[in-house]
């Protein structure tokens, strides 16, 4: 039964320090931005555990109006641990993978923007040409051409 009740993905969650520079970034590798609100109040906190949070989103959806990538910054309480920079062996957050009609394009434009090239694009097996980048702040952010 546990099977069939699960509906969907709603998000992925990505805490920033500056939402201004991550909304930036996404919207240039294709998300538009959906809102931006502050979440604040008692039933926050009932949620996340955190209470007294003040946290502004920013609710990003792709093109295609399936998946989108929640951006944090909060205000309160201060932020304890920073995994941005973490190597892709780390436990926990990894990355979040994008599919790309052109890689190349997609890599010249979100360079400008500071990205940075992890190793190396690869051909994987003829089916994508795929790399991982470091996007604002040291997110690590995957992108995949298909091939086929």
């Amino acid at each position: 039964m546990a099977k069939e009740n699960l509906l969907r993905m709603d998000n992925v969650g990505i805490v920033v320090q500056s939402l201004d520079n991550a909304i930036t970034f996404f919207q240039e590798l294709g998300l538009q931005l959906e809102g931006r609100a502050m979440i604040e109040g008692e039933w926050a906190g009932r949620v996340t555990g955190i209470r007294d949070q003040s946290v502004e989103i920013a609710m990003m959806v792709t093109p295609d109006g399936y998946s989108r990538l929640e951006l944090s910054r909060f205000i309160a309480p201060e932020v304890i641990a920073d995994h941005r920079n973490a190597p892709v062996n780390a436990l926990g957050y990894l990355r979040v993978m994008f599919a790309v009609a052109d890689l190349n394009d997609t890599l010249e434009r979100l360079y400008k923007l500071g990205a940075e090239l992890v190793d190396e694009v690869v051909n994987y097996q003829d089916v994508y040409k795929l790399c991982y980048i470091r996007g604002p702040e040291g997110i690590l952010i995957g992108l995949a051409e298909p091939l086929k």
